[in-house]
């Protein structure tokens, strides 16, 4: 039987779709210990195309078994399988969640098994439900939580970031949009740069942004310091979240003139 109740999603372009997150469980009594109570997150690495969700499934669990499926939020919904993706697995799926799934996975315990979920075909303007059911020999467990596709967007991070020296005391700093974000001419993205620098022991950074370009030039810095640059991508409609800072890049401005 299903616990719990039904919530909203959301949609494409700028326009909301409510989605929901809802896990199931089967009813009657059980025995034995349950797996653990589920806490799933989604996220979309690709707006509005590639939308997953991630669960972890805690160290010495039962054997289980998950059940994943989602339906448009009305009167007679027809439910379509979600796609499970098991932990280790290589499915080309995960590239486009490779920030928000390592993201995830890391307030997990290193010893818990992440699973995957892929929602397909979702439509903007509809509310659908997502149902997840954690079943084992001794019962099952459950989890609920509702998001919008809007507020979930996370791109990957920007890739190829270069930084190099541009006159005396500038650096110019260039990247490259994320390769798994789709559609940049339709959904086009902006971008925050983050300098770091240590003066005196005392950690500070800088936040530049949003820019629209995949460039900017930094000037006045202090020769003979390092630095070190990051790049974050957001939808440029300013849906979702930042991705995850891309891998830093160091330099240091040379104390002399080249």
């Amino acid at each position: 039987m299903m616990v719990g109740g039904v919530c909203g999603v959301c949609g494409v372009c700028g326009v909301c779709v409510v989605a929901v997150l809802l896990v199931c469980v089967a009813g009657g009594r059980t025995s034995g210990t349950p797996p653990g109570t589920l806490a799933v997150s989604c996220w979309c690495a690709s707006y509005p195309n590639v939308t997953l969700c991630s669960w972890a499934e805690p160290p010495h669990a039962p054997p289980t078994r998950y059940i994943a499926t989602y339906s448009e939020r009305r009167a007679h919904p027809v439910a379509r399988q979600c796609r499970l993706i098991p932990p280790g697995s290589s499915s080309s799926i995960l590239t486009s969640s490779s920030s928000s799934s390592s993201s995830s996975s890391s307030s997990s315990s290193s010893s818990e098994r992440v699973w995957h979920c892929h929602l397909p075909y979702l439509k903007i303007l509809t509310d659908y439900i997502i149902n997840v059911t954690a079943v084992h020999a001794g019962g099952s467990s459950s989890h609920l939580s509702s998001f919008a596709l809007e507020e979930i967007v996370k791109p990957d991070p920007p890739v190829d970031v270069r930084v190099s020296p541009s006159g005396v005391r500038n650096l110019l700093v260039e990247w490259s949009p994320p390769p798994t974000w789709a559609n940049l001419d339709i959904l086009p993205l902006k971008y925050q740069v983050q300098y770091r620098w240590s003066s005196r022991g005392t950690p500070n950074s800088v936040h530049i942004g949003p820019l629209e370009m995949t460039s900017v030039e930094l000037k006045g810095l202090t020769r003979g310091r390092p630095y070190l640059f990051q790049v974050c991508a957001k939808e440029l409609l300013d849906l979702g979240e930042c991705s995850d800072w891309s891998s830093a890049v160091e330099i240091t401005i040379p104390k002399t003139k080249l």
